[in-house]
């Protein structure tokens, strides 16, 4: 709380990106009848035969808007039985509210399924195939014409502090997931670019085209804590830098 007070003229924005995938009680992913995937995985198919879950995906998110949920969208992801929801934009913590509430009507949806949501950051032995929790961040600076300064500004802070970051942004299996393998960064380097999504955090396309916008933090995973994850931006990219670690900042458990 008073991490986000010391900031809130500045108007932080977020916007979480959870992906998950569905599981049977057996220990399989849902719709698969072994431990190998069956003949699909890319976003976009459609038909009983190429997509596992779709059901369990729009009930979940038609049960978050009744609930009042910002939530902003879904979409299939590259695991067969894997899906994505978005939350936000949020201003402060409200993000973590919605997030985490987003969570829990998923778990609860599951039930009604008789499926289980995993959040794990590599819920499967595959190289290229994990659970992200990417966290989109901007201020009103940001946004405003001329924005792309701040957001460049913002990266080179995050820079210094990757290390600290990673400590918070998932379980220690978030080195599994980012193995610079595919579309994943590496879990020890920070990097950035622009319109791509190998990276630590990016800069989309149409943000740069514009001039103005948001930056996408790439590295949480799944399982991270959005409390946590949208405390550790606001401290690096928006407060004065400290003596003290990030992690040391962190413990004090006050966003």
């Amino acid at each position: 709380m008073q991490v986000m007070e010391a900031v809130k003229d500045q108007k932080p924005w977020f916007g979480f990106e959870q992906e998950y995938l569905l599981q049977t009680l057996e220990g399989l992913p849902f719709g698969w009848a072994n431990s190998e995937p069956p003949p699909t995985g890319v976003s976009g198919h459609v038909g009983l035969d190429k997509v596992f879950g779709r059901d369990v995906c729009m009930s979940h998110f038609n049960a978050c808007l009744y609930a009042g949920i910002k939530f902003a969208g879904v979409t299939g992801e590259a695991i067969p039985a894997q899906w994505e929801f978005q939350v936000g934009p949020c201003e402060g913590l409200e993000l973590g509210d919605h997030a985490w509430m987003a969570r829990y009507i998923l778990h609860r949806v599951c039930e009604d399924f008789g499926v289980i949501v995993l959040f794990h950051p590599k819920p499967i032995k595959h190289p290229r195939w994990c659970n992200g929790g990417h966290m989109n961040f901007s201020t009103e600076s940001m946004r405003a014409e001329g924005g792309i300064k701040h957001i460049h500004a913002a990266i080179e802070r995050l820079a210094q502090r990757h290390a600290e970051h990673m400590e918070v942004y998932g379980s220690d299996e978030n080195r599994e997931r980012l193995n610079n393998v595919g579309l994943n960064s590496d879990f020890y380097t920070f990097s950035w670019a622009t319109a791509k999504r190998k990276c630590s955090v990016r800069i989309p396309g149409l943000v740069s085209q514009a001039g103005r916008g948001y930056l996408e933090d790439r590295r949480p995973a799944a399982d991270c804590d959005p409390y946590l994850v949208c405390k550790a931006l606001v401290q690096t990219c928006l407060l004065p830098p400290s003596v003290e670690t990030l992690e040391e900042q962190m413990s004090e458990n006050t966003v």
